[in-house]
């Protein structure tokens, strides 16, 4: 018997993917027509021995969380709670304070997520490749491939090439180490309580003797990376399993946009049935697109490639939406054009108006390359092209251009702008 773990965070993070955050938990944020954290339970789902399915972190446990859990659960026939943590105590702090739960039922092996990955997750392979190793403490790691020039900013991992073994582990390194990179998906046997457990008491003794400071729980936060991870490579436990599939990181806006590409790829291998056709009275499609079922969508419209019309949304005549996500209960009325941007919920882009933003690809020209976690602004205070963000309720009138611009929630733009934040 398996468990799922899923690390979900709290209210104190996700500062980078405001204003989309301001409005729901960021576990909770649609990607690809569903939450973030639904995709990762929908892999787990196609894991027959994973009976129970845990969210931990350190957000109050709204009304959308529980009907999330809830409505989860019932459509995967699967048990899944959220425990809250008393505060933040880290990615393995969260896991130690709950290992009672974690362990009810012997779970022989749990997976762990971080929920801020977004991947075509080789469970499975995973799954046959920890059974193989030849010792009986074992504890797996999902990684793949990334530039040397980016490698510096995940945690890096040198392995034996002939027993997968884990021979170093530094996190996010001042110089190159190796350009095998940490995904956030572990499988851990029980025993890894025994090593959270010596650094955990280690803190306690720390704490008592003047070491550690006690203010914000600090003896309790345990970080998985750099507290267990490091000092378990090299010492025959920890092991690497390769994957070669797409995985990306979820950390800004426009990281969302490029995971939300690579869903709906998804959705062609494991849900066709998502993805919207070209049909007789139907708008057009171009590539992948979702369109949810209660959106309307006027025959004229042309959609794709690689969007994602949510609940309730108005799409008017003649409208064009392309590489972008438009959120539940927006308008967007005749011939606008919305590209590369996040339309927020119960926004409204008006006629003839244009939204746009810069695409924050990868470089094609660099193989296994991944999306750069820029920040807002550059070194001269200039603010870094990147996708358009509407938040929520934000009115765009007719005939107005916003480029390369966020709008932060229940904003009426009255002019054109490029290249601002409107508060």
């Amino acid at each position: 018997m398996l468990k799922a773990i899923i690390l979900i965070g709290g209210a104190q993070k996700g500062t980078r993917f405001r204003p989309l955050s301001l409005e729901l938990p960021k576990p909770l944020f649609p990607v690809a027509g569903f939450p973030m954290v639904y995709h990762h339970i929908e892999a787990c789902s196609r894991v027959p021995d994973i009976k129970e399915i845990l969210l931990t972190g350190f957000y109050q446990p709204t009304d959308a969380l529980i009907k999330f859990i809830q409505d989860t659960s019932k459509q995967f026939k699967i048990p899944i709670r959220y425990l809250q943590e008393y505060t933040s105590l880290g990615t393995a702090g969260g896991l130690y304070h709950f290992r009672d739960q974690i362990l009810s039922g012997n779970p022989e092996s749990f997976f762990v997520f971080n929920v801020d990955v977004c991947c075509d997750f080789p469970l499975e392979e995973m799954l046959e490749f920890h059974k193989s190793l030849p010792v009986n403490v074992k504890f797996t790691m999902l990684a793949t491939q990334a530039t040397k020039q980016q490698s510096v900013n995940y945690g890096c991992l040198v392995e034996d090439e002939e027993t997968h073994e884990v021979r170093h582990y530094v996190e996010k390194p001042q110089t190159f180490v190796s350009s095998t990179i940490n995904c956030g998906t572990y499988l851990f046997t029980p025993e890894i309580f025994q090593d959270i457990g010596e650094v955990f008491q280690k803190n306690q003794d720390a704490m008592f003797n003047g070491g550690l400071d006690n203010v914000g729980n600090g003896r309790d936060t345990i970080r998985l990376e750099q507290d267990i991870l490091s000092p378990l490579a090299g010492t025959g436990k920890l092991f690497v399993y390769k994957t070669a599939r797409f995985w990306s990181q979820i950390k800004s806006a426009g990281s969302a946009i490029y995971a939300n590409r690579h869903y709906l790829e998804l959705y062609g291998k494991y849900h066709p049935e998502r993805l919207a056709e070209n049909c007789d009275g139907g708008p057009k499609i171009i590539g992948d697109v979702f369109i949810h079922p209660t959106a309307s969508v006027d025959h004229t419209a042309t959609l794709g490639p690689n969007v994602t019309i949510g609940v309730n949304v108005h799409v008017g005549p003649g409208v064009r939406v392309r590489e972008s996500m438009v959120l539940q209960g927006a308008r967007l009325e005749d011939h606008c054009c919305v590209l590369n941007s996040i339309v927020g919920w119960n926004s409204t882009v008006g006629s003839w108006s244009r939204v746009e933003g810069t695409p924050c690809d990868p470089n094609p020209n660099a193989p296994f390359s991944k999306i750069e976690g820029d920040t807002l602004f550059k070194n001269d205070g200039r603010l870094n092209p990147s996708i358009t963000i509407l938040g929520s309720n934000v009115f765009v009138p007719a005939e107005i251009i916003i480029l390369n611009s966020i709008v932060l929630p229940h904003k009426d733009i009255s002019d054109s702008v490029k290249n601002q934040i409107l508060l």
